[in-house]
């Protein structure tokens, strides 16, 4: 549920829930501009490889250690790390560890749409 007190819009992690359960994205803020979130892979979990038309999407890894593959190569990413992506660089988050990664993930501008799977 999002709480408004004037224009500022206020939310609690615990409200929302993940797509698939216990893992997957978890949406925050949907819109108007910018839309943003916490991410859970568990091991052996993935993102799922796509890429946006327009959208950048950038993500910050609070805990946990996994593989960032941007356009083919391989980056390790973990606690600490965060990683900004351009429009059309095809992208997937590789959970190989044996610990669950938490990630929040930023897309801006907000184009629910413009998701491109590969």
């Amino acid at each position: 549920m999002i709480h408004m007190e004037g224009n500022m819009e206020r939310v609690n992690e615990k409200e929302k829930e993940f797509r698939f359960g216990d893992a997957g994205p978890k949406y925050l803020f949907r819109g108007p501009r910018i839309e943003w979130g916490i991410l859970v892979l568990k091991p052996g979990g993935s993102l799922g490889a796509h890429f946006h038309k327009e959208v950048e999407e950038t993500f910050y890894f609070l805990e946990g250690k996994g593989k960032l593959i941007i356009d083919g190569t391989e980056y390790p990413g973990g606690a600490g790390e965060a990683f900004r992506l351009e429009p059309g660089e095809k992208h997937d988050i590789l959970n190989d560890s044996q610990s669950p990664i938490r990630a929040v993930f930023i897309k801006c501008p907000y184009k629910p749409e413009d998701k491109i799977k590969i």
